[in-house]
């Protein structure tokens, strides 16, 4: 096992993301997490992480456009669902660990990295619950193609946490927030509980970190002095490429913090 007692948080964040396989990089997302809370890693650092994690061989990475529409009909329809969740709970891992390092030039507070971190574990647990669901149903991560836009997203805001937070919490997992429920309503009428459970754990799980992103978000604008929703839209306007389409959860994104204010105005009619 890999002793990351002697690094810095930084280190251990690019250590992480330097694991390809997406066991070994859930074990030592816990095993950071642990040394962090205990104190064995004390310092922050300032080692910058690589432009791209590193990835197995499997799944291969197709352009967007190109992979299949994922529905929870059938067995196989499912099973490619549960196979593109389990991709983006990986990029998630990544995600977190990436912005934990990514950005240590701010001197930003240590509650900012025990966020993060405990994204981190989530997003891990998240994965193992996934895998096993594949892997119960005699399938496996990596069986099927998937997509790079989630850290396509991550490259194009590696330079401005401000626009890192507005992409992948405040657009990104807030969209999981929306097109999860309607998900599971589905996977309950097909009968698959099992399916159902699992992504009603990482939705519940999902609001607390678009609580993060809205939480550091802010306090970042007024360390700048400047207004968050407007902010926030010229960011989106900037750097991401679709659409804010609704519906929206509005129930969930107000628990996380995350008002309409700062989303509808620039929202698909």
């Amino acid at each position: 096992m890999t002793n990351t007692e002697m690094l810095s948080l930084s280190q251990a964040a690019c250590q992480v993301l330097g694991e390809p396989s997406p066991t070994d990089k859930v074990r030592l997302t816990n095993e950071v997490a642990e040394n962090w809370h205990t104190g064995l890693i004390k310092e922050i650092g300032t080692t910058l992480p690589a432009n791209r994690p590193a990835r197995p061989g499997k799944p291969e990475l197709l352009d967007p456009h190109d992979v299949p529409t994922r529905k929870a009909k059938g067995t196989k329809g499912r099973l490619a669902l549960m196979h593109a969740i389990a991709h983006i709970e990986l990029n998630a891992i990544d995600l977190a660990w990436d912005i934990i390092a990514r950005f240590t030039a701010l001197d930003l507070p240590r509650e900012f990295y025990d966020d993060w971190i405990g994204v981190a574990v989530d997003e891990a647990r998240h994965f193992g619950l996934l895998a096993d669901y594949l892997s119960e149903h005699d399938a496996a991560y990596g069986d099927l193609p998937a997509h790079d836009g989630l850290w396509e997203a991550a490259e194009d805001t590696a330079h401005d946490l401000l626009a890192r937070l507005a992409i992948v919490p405040l657009v990104l997992e807030a969209r999981g927030l929306d097109a999860t429920p309607p998900t599971i309503k589905k996977l309950r009428q097909a009968g698959d509980e099992q399916a159902a459970d699992i992504l009603q754990t990482i939705a519940a799980e999902e609001i607390a970190h678009v609580a993060a992103g809205v939480r550091w978000f802010e306090y970042l604008c007024t360390e700048q002095n400047i207004e968050p929703t407007k902010t926030y839209q010229a960011l989106v306007k900037k750097h991401f490429k679709g659409q804010l389409k609704p519906p929206f959860a509005t129930e969930a994104r107000e628990l996380a913090g995350f008002s309409a204010a700062y989303y509808e105005p620039i929202a698909a009619s």
